[in-house]
């Protein structure tokens, strides 16, 4: 993929690529341990995209996917990683879904609830990441149970441990790692939704910006470096998303 001067220019203002990294979501992005900086998929993305516009990386590290948006949107970072809603496309302009994430529910081994159908049920309190995808798509779709929202994403199992909730809503490895950290709680079987995760930036930043990335994105998809980087960084749960 060959992008010009113009193309730099707007994605990256003054030759410097400012990319929103949430490490909320590990399928995506965390933090090392060892070193504290950023590592993922999306962190290679970003790396990817400043290579070909020849521009320096700046990383805009978010511990949640609601800040992540409001940063791009605000101008605090040039582009992002984001799953698509409708909510967040006032603001944001979308690319085609790079990767698709498996959305699940949770509950403790002794709860009677089997089915993903039976958590919308008056009286069951179902705890979610402030801002998540998941957040914004049940509170659309939940009509009788109550939601509560973890300040992020990664907060969620302990919010519904501690909180006694029914029921935690997340992202299936997220989820998985804490039901082996903690013990006594199962997963239950299918998703309640797939997450589209794309890469977004301000719609203010006008259609050539928004088209330029997503070019960048199908390029990714088509060479095979997304498939490559959720096996580099050794990413279950996940999937390239097919092309647009």
């Amino acid at each position: 993929m060959d992008l010009s001067a113009s193309d730099a220019q707007a994605l990256a203002p003054g030759g410097r690529l400012r990319a929103a990294i949430n490490v909320g979501n590990p399928i995506l992005a965390r933090l090392d341990p060892a070193t504290g900086q950023p590592v993922g998929v999306s962190v290679d993305l970003a790396a990817r995209l400043a290579a070909l516009l020849g521009a320096s990386l700046e990383l805009v590290v978010f511990d949640a996917a609601g800040k992540s948006v409001e940063g791009v949107a605000a101008d605090e970072a040039d582009c992002g990683f984001f799953a698509v809603d409708p909510k967040r496309g006032e603001a944001i302009a979308f690319t085609a879904p790079y990767v698709l994430i498996e959305g699940c529910y949770l509950v403790r081994k002794d709860s009677p609830i089997r089915d993903n159908g039976e958590v919308d049920q008056a009286g069951l309190t179902v705890v979610v990441g402030k801002g998540s995808a998941y957040d914004l798509f049940l509170t659309r779709e939940l009509a009788q149970a109550t939601i509560l929202r973890a300040p992020t994403s990664p907060a969620v199992v302990d919010t519904f441990m501690e909180s006694g909730a029914d029921v935690a809503a997340g992202v299936r490895q997220q989820l998985e790692i804490d039901a082996r950290r903690l013990g006594g709680l199962r997963l239950l079987d299918g998703r309640f939704m797939v997450i589209r995760q794309a890469m977004g930036t301000a719609r203010s930043r006008g259609p050539r910006a928004a088209a330029l990335l997503s070019d960048f994105v199908e390029d990714a998809k088509a060479s095979g470096f997304v498939a490559e980087a959720l096996a580099r960084h050794g990413i279950q749960g996940a999937s390239v998303a097919p092309a647009a």
